[in-house]
């Protein structure tokens, strides 16, 4: 027997072993992605240097994502994916302040509750949209986005959609925030208790991000039966930022592509990966065959 099949043996044993549901699927998009340990990673734009993204006046946007969430954040804990002039925040089931909503949404038994919403021009970051909440499955690809136009804020999951009959003019004045100004992916390093409210805190998301893109403009046509965009996001005149995650396993500083240099930052844990070559399908044959190859 040579080296190369017992090397194989090994790995096919190793796969038997485990759960094969506990790998990721690859992005969507392709490529690397921001690997999140819902603790103490995240990803940041400090803002002292960077300021806000989306300037005074801001009516029409978009702010989307990729996002896998895995472990769900504890029954008082709001998981933050992004955070700063616009939030996009999970909660689990049983979570205590959403209990009354159920009703009124498709909401499943382990799904998680997707919160979108932004804070609005002239209240100095202490006013936001009222949200629309979405559910999202754990442990699978999804893409989100948060946009607006002229009467129009919608919340978009994969091919749904709620929409809000108003405009959302975006505040530029964070003066009034309780939580950090910097514009974070995955939260702020710690567990952040709500002014005000005693046990209940922001916290970490747990999971993966991909393609996160802030545009000035309305990017999706919800009127289509389908709008899941099948690539990488692409850059354009209205792309404010882009990152694509796409730099080598490890790294932890996160190029912007749209050109106006806002290069995030890792802190804690956060980097970049990629998902093993091994896909697996849950079948030991199918898992054998690849290996094989």
């Amino acid at each position: 027997m040579t080296h190369r099949q017992i090397f194989t043996y090994f790995c096919l044993f190793a796969l038997i072993a485990l759960n094969t549901n506990a790998f990721p699927p690859p992005s969507p998009a392709g490529g690397n992605y921001l690997v999140l340990d819902g603790i103490d990673d995240y990803a940041v734009l400090d803002f002292e240097t960077f300021g806000i993204l989306l300037p005074e006046g801001t009516d029409e946007f978009t702010v989307e994502a990729w996002v896998y969430p895995t472990t769900p954040p504890g029954k008082n804990i709001t998981a933050t994916i992004l955070s700063q002039q616009v939030r996009l925040t999970v909660v689990s089931d049983k979570y205590e302040g959403y209990q009354r909503i159920k009703a009124s949404i498709d909401w499943r038994k382990g799904d998680l509750l997707l919160i979108a919403n932004a804070h609005v021009a002239g209240w100095g970051g202490g006013a936001v949209t009222p949200f629309m909440p979405m559910t999202l499955a754990p442990n699978q690809w999804h893409h989100i986005a948060y946009q607006a136009k002229r009467k129009e804020t919608i919340t978009i999951v994969n091919d749904l959609s709620r929409t809000l009959p108003q405009g959302t003019t975006i505040g530029h004045d964070l003066s009034k925030f309780w939580r950090p100004k910097d514009f974070t992916l995955g939260g702020f390093g710690e567990k952040i208790e709500l002014p005000n409210v005693p046990n209940r805190f922001w916290g970490s998301f747990t999971g993966y991000i991909d393609e996160v893109r802030i545009s000035t403009v309305a990017r999706y046509d919800v009127s289509k039966n389908s709008f899941t965009p099948d690539k990488k996001f692409k850059n354009d005149g209205k792309t404010v930022a882009l990152w694509h995650f796409d730099e080598p396993s490890g790294t932890r500083r996160f190029s912007d592509a749209s050109g106006n240099a806002y290069h995030l930052v890792g802190k804690g844990g956060a980097k970049a990966n990629i998902p093993l070559a091994v896909k697996p399908a849950g079948k030991i044959a199918t898992i054998w065959g690849q290996l094989k190859q």
